[in-house]
């Protein structure tokens, strides 16, 4: 299937067929070949060994909206002790009780941000994604029909916004930028989009993705 046929046709049965045929299935997310981390561009900053990273996961919510899909994020608490200020999805460590990966987003999700898992179709999952601060982090996506209310939770969330998917799923958007960091030139991507500044795990993670979606039959899409 056509991936810009899929994103431009407004059919979300079509768009859903064409991500679950690209993605993870559901359960097989991790471990995976393919897997993406911080340290891709600055390997100075890869660890010795990744038995020690934690797991968790994170939802990469696809908003279902007759007036465009777009893809949620969430602005984290500015006192929160990692990732203070930062864009993300909403997502966490997995606890004893959830149910894989998926379990955990949604979870997490719930806590975060208050969207009820019945307004959420997860398809499949993005490849594994290490980070700096020591997490090995599988990124669930998931289809969310409109309707639904939130209730960000302000110990953890400053804010929710929303992207164009189009513009999410276009990986020529996604740049390279450097700062110093531990004494160290740390390089990561960024997607620039107004108001917000996505970089870092989160904009890694979303090349990835489009990465995964868009390599293998060579489509792009149009800038």
């Amino acid at each position: 299937m056509n991936g810009k046929v899929a994103l431009q046709s407004g059919d979300a049965a079509r768009l859903g067929d064409w991500l679950r045929a690209r993605l993870l299935p559901l359960g097989q997310e991790g471990p995976s070949k393919r897997v993406f981390s911080d340290f891709d561009l600055t390997p100075d900053l890869r660890p010795r060994t990744v038995e020690a990273l934690k797991p968790a996961a994170v939802l990469a919510p696809i908003i279902l909206r007759p007036e465009g899909w777009t893809m949620l994020f969430t602005l984290r608490a500015a006192d929160l002790p990692s990732h203070a200020g930062q864009v993300s999805f909403p997502g966490g460590r997995l606890e004893a009780q959830d149910l894989g990966h998926v379990g955990a987003a949604l979870r997490e999700t719930q806590e975060e941000i208050g969207l009820d898992p019945e307004w959420v179709c997860p398809i499949g999952a993005s490849d594994a994604y290490h980070t700096v601060t020591g997490f090995c982090v599988h990124p669930i996506i998931a289809l969310v029909q409109p309707g639904f209310s939130l209730r960000p939770d302000p110990r953890e969330v400053a804010g929710v916004f929303e992207v164009p998917l189009g513009l999410v799923l276009d990986g020529a958007r996604y740049r390279a930028q450097e700062q110093m960091w531990r004494g160290i030139l740390r390089r990561y991507y960024v997607l620039d989009y107004p108001d917000h500044h996505i970089w870092g795990a989160t904009a890694g993670m979303l090349k990835a993705l489009c990465d995964r979606l868009w390599s293998e039959d060579g489509d792009v899409l149009a800038p």
